[in-house]
């Protein structure tokens, strides 16, 4: 069996000072967003997994992922930035998507400055050797 050189991946960066529960709830929202939004679906490369009595264990990508922790907002910020100067396709999730209705969290996110945006994380998909090198200031979260 070859095993494929894969030239891509995902990578999430969280905030570690907030709550853990939060930064699942922000996470699953990324994900989502970020694969509902990616112009070519098929470059995420979703499959499915068969296991041995022949359940199937759809949608998961070949691609790693990758969750890094950040200190805070600002680097998660400063990212953010080099990610679009980059041209790297991203989801970001702040604050202000939290509480309230759907309504209220984007009226919220409208009537917010962006350098005043608290920023629970930020999830990627791009060359490996670009985002590494984006994120390398950054640890692994344990």
């Amino acid at each position: 069996m070859t095993t494929e050189n894969l030239t891509h991946k995902f990578v999430a960066v969280l905030n570690e000072k907030i709550p853990v529960g939060s930064l699942m709830n922000a996470l699953a929202h990324m994900s989502a967003g970020l694969s509902a939004s990616f112009p070519d679906i098929s470059a995420l490369r979703f499959d499915s997994y068969i296991d041995r009595d022949g359940g199937e264990h759809k949608s998961i990508s070949d691609h790693p992922f990758i969750i890094l922790k950040a200190e805070n907002s600002n680097q998660i910020r400063n990212l953010r930035q080099e990610l679009i100067s980059n041209n790297i396709h991203f989801v970001d999730f702040t604050s202000t998507m939290t509480v309230g209705t759907y309504q209220e969290q984007k009226d919220r996110t409208k009537q917010t400055p962006e350098a005043e945006l608290e920023y629970y994380g930020i999830c990627m998909f791009g060359d490996k050797i670009l985002l590494s090198q984006l994120t390398r200031k950054f640890s692994l979260w344990r």
